[in-house]
């Protein structure tokens, strides 16, 4: 089985900015052409800075561009940024990258500068599942064109099942050590990281990807992108904010559910569905930060389909109607407070389980009062959780 890491975990993001730009017809580097009138560089290190945790920065540019390449770090904001010179491949100068981040460094993401206009939320869901599962991670999207395989002539030989398949984005996210170990390995030439990290033997998961972090490659490539900035520039909305609050009594007949998890052992609570607090304030806050209701005027004791639920229907249920509603979700954070269960042991697993739910980071604290009051006595739990979500483009 393998290893979760901590959401201690150091993290460290690898812009890889050294390709010429050959096929984008630039007279200079890609990662440097402007888009929206800032370079390419600029608009990847603000996804980066956008991200819910700090992470270290280091551009890999071409050699004779260093010094421009931190001028842009600094005035996008990350002055700190590590900036070393790239090699005759990509997979040269990720490793030239690797060789840069501190050791104290427990997870990698690696980033194409050229997808200048992925989004922040991208680098997080990254994390995310890295986090959880101990592997890599890379992010990518259903293919949707009917898919055929044909010779060197150009004859058709058959038509590929396209279910199976998914264009790949990135950042590309690693546990340190087995990225380390592909690269130091030294095999032949591959064209992403996730590739290179499967054939030392190590396993990747897929994560959704976004439309936005597609490769700036072509000119016409530039010119959605250019677009894309003009809208979001006229148009683009600040972010939503909700809060929601939960707390039921144990006592209940059936088990203890808490962040989408079974307590084996414990007391239940008291409740219409599975009484599980951290999902019920997570469903108010997304819901209230939407505008759609809460929990009680959507969901309501009332309804008998909901009599004894587990908190991922609601979850599930939340997430899809902000959806239909043109809202995305940014990431969610629960302080859940109360005696027990002892919630340490298991926060990977339930921040885990419930940001697959929703798409998004969720991040879950939990606390005592110290004795004070109905949870100091152990008379129940509460919840209390916060999300941020966004007019989807």
């Amino acid at each position: 089985m393998l290893d979760r890491m901590t959401t201690a975990s150091r993290i460290a993001v690898i812009i890889v900015a050294a390709g010429s730009g050959t096929r984008l017809g630039a007279d200079l580097p890609k990662a440097f052409v402007p888009v929206g009138g800032r370079p390419m560089l600029a608009h990847a290190l603000h996804s980066v800075l956008g991200m819910s945790e700090r992470a270290d920065i280091v551009v890999v540019a071409p050699a004779d561009r260093l010094d421009e390449a931190r001028t842009i770090a600094a005035d996008a904001g990350a002055p700190e940024t590590t900036v070393v010179a790239g090699g005759a491949t990509r997979q040269a100068s990720v490793a030239a990258g690797l060789a840069a981040i501190g050791d104290d460094v427990d997870l990698v993401l690696v980033h194409d500068a050229a997808r200048a206009l992925t989004p922040s939320t991208q680098f997080d869901r990254v994390v995310v599942a890295v986090r959880a599962s101990g592997r890599g991670a890379v992010p990518g999207l259903a293919v949707a064109d009917t898919i055929k395989r044909a010779d060197a002539s150009g004859e058709i030989l058959e038509t590929v099942d396209r279910s199976a398949l998914s264009a790949v984005q990135t950042p590309q996210g690693f546990p340190r050590t087995q990225l380390a170990e592909a690269y130091a390995a030294q095999p032949d030439d591959f064209t992403d990281d996730a590739a290179l990290v499967a054939a030392a033997g190590h396993p990747v998961g897929l994560v959704p990807g976004d439309p936005l972090a597609f490769k700036i490659t072509t000119p016409w490539d530039l010119v959605r992108a250019e677009q894309l900035l003009g809208s979001a520039q006229q148009i683009a909305p600040l972010p939503r904010v909700g809060v929601g609050v939960d707390t039921h009594a144990f006592g209940g007949d059936g088990a203890l559910w808490v962040a989408g998890l079974r307590w084996p052992g414990e007391a239940g609570l008291v409740g219409h569905s599975d009484a599980d607090p951290v999902a019920h304030a997570i469903t108010d806050a997304l819901l209230a930060a939407a505008g759609l209701g809460d929990i009680g005027s959507v969901f309501g004791t009332s309804d008998p389909r909901y009599a004894g639920a587990h908190g991922e229907v609601f979850l599930r249920a939340a997430a899809g109607m902000l959806r239909e509603a043109g809202f995305g979700i940014g990431n969610v954070s629960v302080q859940l407070i109360g005696n027990r269960p002892r919630f340490a042991a298991r926060r990977a697993e339930a921040e885990a389980l419930i940001a697959g739910i929703l798409g998004a980071p969720v991040s879950i604290a939990a606390t005592t009062t110290d004795g004070l009051g109905f949870t100091g006595r152990g008379e129940g739990v509460s919840a209390i959780a916060t999300a941020i979500v966004f007019a989807a483009q």
